[in-house]
């Protein structure tokens, strides 16, 4: 699909002077999406990317109408070519610093050593995925060891899955992955028996998922390819899929460093936002994962959309405010 595999255009500014109107920190699906739309708007936009995309160990991406299927890489790269189009600057480094200035500025320091302005700013630093330390999980991440049915239960649909539970939530995603094989295995894992409720064992029953006590101490694999889990007491398991729940690490630094309120939730500490992504900082917009746990591509491109649109619209309205009182 599209161009060949591997092929990316990427438009870099090398050097940043003077003030943006906005800069957009992070360059996944949220924030190309944000900037898209403010570049459209004749924005002087600029995009700060590290270059490490949550979705980088997959191969496709899945549940996105009309780029169902492509590859993360191509998506993020006809991104890039998209908002060069309309003149949005983009820089390979990591914002490592943020200060407020007096007035609506804010003040970005680059790992490189340059610092930027902007009168607003777009937060999509997104989160990193902490995967349980079990031996063969990490390196098979993104292939056939995953954990979200929606993006990937297609395509291992009715193979032989396992799902490696690490906190009581597990027992949900045992039972939603069921709905695409009728052969799953509950892999306590680092779970005690009694932890499960009367509920839970019911409802596992009910979905014809095997519980299997005792720790994971590897997975199996021959010919590249995931053939089953071992437990420390010996036994192996054939498996063909293996579903995981990785800890959600919230990318907030940042967001913190400005003041931003954070509120607590089962995956983490996010910031405070309104239905646009507005953080409790003026003119600090959180979009896409940084903004919370369950952005899907397709949610986060839409969440930077909403923003860049806001944006724009609250600048027009501050610049307008400001001739009308001349």
């Amino acid at each position: 699909m599209g161009r060949p595999s591997g092929v990316e255009v990427v438009t870099v500014t090398e050097t940043h002077t003077g003030t943006y109107e906005v800069v957009v920190i992070g360059g996944g699906a949220a924030g190309l999406s944000a900037a898209l739309v403010l570049g459209r708007a004749r924005r002087r936009t600029l995009v700060i990317d590290a270059g490490e995309p949550r979705n980088a160990p997959a191969a496709h991406m899945q549940g996105y109408l009309s780029r169902d299927g492509m590859s993360p890489a191509e998506f993020l790269a006809l991104g890039r070519e998209e908002i060069a189009r309309y003149g949005v600057d983009l820089v390979r480094d990591r914002a490592v610093d943020v200060t407020k200035g007096e007035g609506e500025g804010f003040a970005v320091s680059l790992a490189g050593g340059e610092t930027v302005h902007a009168r607003r700013l777009v937060i999509a630093t997104g989160l990193k995925d902490e995967l349980p330390a079990v031996p063969g999980v990490a390196e098979r991440f993104g292939r056939d060891v995953i954990h979200c049915p929606y993006c990937h239960g297609w395509e291992v649909r009715d193979q032989a899955f396992g799902v490696l539970a690490t906190t009581a939530m597990s027992v949900h995603q045992a039972l939603m992955v069921s709905q695409w094989s009728k052969d799953v295995t509950l892999f306590l894992h680092t779970v005690a028996e009694s932890e499960l409720t009367d509920d839970d064992l019911r409802r596992l029953a009910a979905a014809g998922v095997a519980v299997v006590p005792g720790e994971v101490a590897e997975l199996t694999v021959e010919d590249d390819r995931l053939t089953g889990v071992r437990l420390t007491e010996g036994t192996t398991h054939t498996r063909e899929a293996l579903f995981v729940a990785p800890r959600p690490v919230p990318q907030t630094g940042l967001l913190e460093k400005l003041g931003a309120e954070l509120h607590e939730t089962p995956f983490g500490a996010y910031p405070v936002v309104d239905p646009t992504g507005l953080t409790t900082v003026p003119g600090v917009w959180a979009v896409g994962n940084a903004m919370g746990f369950a952005e899907q591509v397709v949610n986060a491109a839409s969440a930077g959309y909403r923003a860049g649109a806001t944006i724009n619209g609250e600048l027009l309205m501050t610049d307008l405010d400001a001739v009308a009182r001349v």
